[in-house]
């Protein structure tokens, strides 16, 4: 995908979100948010949103003197998010098709996100997740897919809802012992994503292979990444990648054998997809 006049609007509207994040004072909110429209007005439209999204945060790091602008955030999406891992552990080891529960497991931790244009509320989202139908369905090719397949790729969008990734992770283990996974995470610190740190300390560098993809965009940009994950990328048997920015990063498609899982947050996703905003998505290509 490419940038879109309400991409632009979006990332304007991200500066006054950082601004409330970080409790920055009246001169740095005006600050960053006169930075990022003047930045807004030279934004390639060959870009895709998260390549300008990356520019943008990292002039916003360092006008507010800060590595990681959401890592207060990110620490309190992590704690809401490790209350609700047993249940949803039971849930999936008791559910007669675990595979549909943990990628509904999966696509309700999608709700955690920084940079959508509509927010949703996780204890909603999980009430109703389960019995909620895929608006876009492949579930099934992804089944059928998995079972041949011999080795994973799966790369994780936000905080805290990297935890539900674990959850699927570890069902997808226990379904297909053969699958060899890895889990990919952003370079540097953008927006509330998951990088090696949050991966670190959930524990995926024991429970699979962990990825560091190296790029510094809020989803994983080919040309950006290091030489190994391109090569993880291209050799995986299928690629998993979660959430919108990945989406709007690897559509169209690059490669075969790929499922987009996400819930649609923003209109412009929403058009591409042929879905409505609220819309849950489990899409191979």
């Amino acid at each position: 995908m490419t940038l879109d006049t309400a991409c632009t609007e979006c990332i304007i509207n991200q500066s006054r979100r950082v601004a409330d994040a970080i409790h920055a004072d009246a001169e740095l909110s005006r600050l960053l948010t006169g930075t990022v429209m003047r930045m807004s007005k030279v934004f390639d439209p060959k870009d895709s949103p998260p390549e300008a999204a990356s520019d943008v945060y990292e002039k916003m790091a360092e006008l507010a003197g800060k590595k990681d602008l959401y890592d207060e955030v990110k620490r309190h999406s992590s704690d809401k998010a490790k209350a609700f891992m047993p249940e949803l552990r039971l849930r999936i080891d008791n559910s007669q098709d675990r595979l549909l529960t943990a990628v509904k497991v999966a696509i309700a931790g999608n709700v955690i996100d920084l940079a959508a244009e509509v927010s949703f509320d996780l204890d909603e989202e999980l009430e109703k997740i389960f019995d909620t139908e895929f608006d876009y369905n492949d579930l099934e090719k992804l089944r059928t897919l998995l079972a041949s397949s011999s080795t994973l790729l799966y790369i994780g969008d936000n905080v805290g809802e990297h935890l539900f990734d674990y959850l699927t992770i570890e069902t997808l283990q226990k379904l297909y012992p053969k699958l060899h996974i890895s889990y990919m995470v952003r370079g540097n610190p953008i927006i509330n994503d998951v990088t090696m740190k949050e991966a670190k300390e959930a524990g995926f560098d024991k429970l699979c292979d962990l990825v560091d993809s190296g790029v510094n965009t809020p989803g994983f940009v080919y040309g950006r990444a290091n030489a190994h994950s391109q090569k993880l990328f291209d050799e995986a048997d299928i690629v998993i990648t979660k959430g919108m920015g990945n989406y709007e990063c690897l559509s169209p498609s690059p490669r075969k054998s790929l499922a987009y899982l996400l819930k649609v947050k923003c209109n412009v996703v929403a058009r591409s997809l042929g879905m409505e905003v609220g819309d849950i998505v489990c899409k191979l290509v």
